[in-house]
């Protein structure tokens, strides 16, 4: 009933020119107090829903969102993040979208606030965010709450923050998971390894993967407390050499370990060296279709990944933003991804540009 309500009807009801509507509709000046009431109430009285999509056409603005991201040559996540962002783009250039793209390292804190500056001086529509620390995170975001520019959380989940959404797992419960999925082939060993991902201070380099570990370490301490979990911590910029070396000297002084698992997305960093040095008993876990993963799961190092589902992440950010800045619509906050296992059998057949 409402679709057929034609803007006629509406000026009509109200008893103003057709012209007089659509400059209320579209919000726009040189229309009377009195003339604007009526055009109100018609409205109400019709029950008169807009065609968003129109109005939003009608309106020709051009609209800048801004992408603050870690430098990522080496983790071929972002990129996916970053190929469902350019999908969705294209998929709304009808309305004249743009994201420009900043880049921080993810071991300096300068760098990240050097970018978020830069990104507030452009005074974007709205902001698709991986937080850096919740300090230097939380400095930004009240800049961009006090100027009103929604921001969407892509990795951590920082609910304090009030972001406009959230696209990503839940990661404690994907570090749970992952750990009732690894007891699976590991259920019979005393000890496992867990490797992580350290920055120069031997901090953990994102909350996600602080959280993972919080769940894995839950589900060991529930069901397999006799197990030892012996940490090996690598310097996110190690060489080649470096890690190698540390791996070697890991396993030498731990013969007993077979079943080690990561929480972030190099698990081929232990793939890689099974398989050099023909290490058949050395099996890891974890996450991300990074193409190096994916050749360690094919050749039999890898026994299981943890799929993220980073270009839904990222298509999903624009969208999120178009429905609630473009058409005005109501958007969910927390969006958790699904949690989905994939081994030598079914990895050809994940579509990591699904939607």
């Amino acid at each position: 009933m409402t679709e057929k309500i034609r803007i006629k009807d509406i000026a009509l009801r109200a008893g103003v020119s057709v012209g007089t509507v659509d400059r209320v509709l579209h919000e726009r000046p040189n229309v009377s107090k009195k003339a604007l009431e009526s055009v109100q109430n018609a409205i109400r009285e019709m029950n008169y829903q807009p065609n968003m999509y129109a109005s939003a056409l009608a309106y020709n603005r051009s609209y800048t969102f801004y992408l603050i991201i870690p430098e990522h040559s080496s983790e071929p996540y972002w990129s996916e993040i970053e190929e469902g962002i350019g999908r969705a783009v294209e998929a709304r250039r009808d309305f004249r979208i743009n994201v420009k793209k900043l880049y921080y390292s993810r071991l300096s804190e300068d760098s990240f606030k050097e970018q978020y500056e830069e990104c507030l001086k452009a005074e974007p529509a709205g902001v698709i965010l991986v937080p850096a620390s919740l300090t230097a995170t939380r400095t930004f975001t009240e800049q961009l709450h006090d100027r009103e520019i929604p921001f969407i959380l892509l990795d951590s989940y920082m609910p304090d923050l009030q972001p406009l959404a959230f696209f990503g797992q839940d990661s404690f419960s994907s570090g749970y998971f992952a750990a009732k999925m690894f007891m699976l082939i590991a259920s019979r060993e005393k000890e496992v390894m867990l490797m992580r991902l350290v920055d120069e201070h031997g901090n953990l380099v994102s909350k996600q993967q602080m959280n993972r570990e919080v769940g894995f370490s839950q589900y060991m301490r529930e069901h397999f407390p006799e197990v030892t979990i012996s940490k090996l911590d690598l310097h996110i910029s190690a060489t080649q050499e470096q890690i190698d070396d540390a791996l070697e000297e890991f396993f030498t002084t731990h013969p007993d370990v077979h079943h080690c698992i990561t929480v972030n997305s190099r698990a081929h960093l232990v793939g890689e060296y099974a398989l050099r040095n023909n290490r058949k008993d050395i099996q890891i876990m974890g996450y991300d279709m990074v193409g190096k993963n994916v050749e360690c799961i094919r050749k039999g190092s890898i026994s299981f990944l943890i799929a993220q589902h980073a270009f839904q992440q990222g298509y999903s950010s624009v969208d999120t933003l178009f429905k609630s800045i473009i058409l005005k619509k109501r958007v969910d906050a927390v969006n958790y991804m699904p949690i989905e296992l994939l081994s030598k059998e079914n990895v050809d057949y994940y579509r990591r540009t699904q939607l």
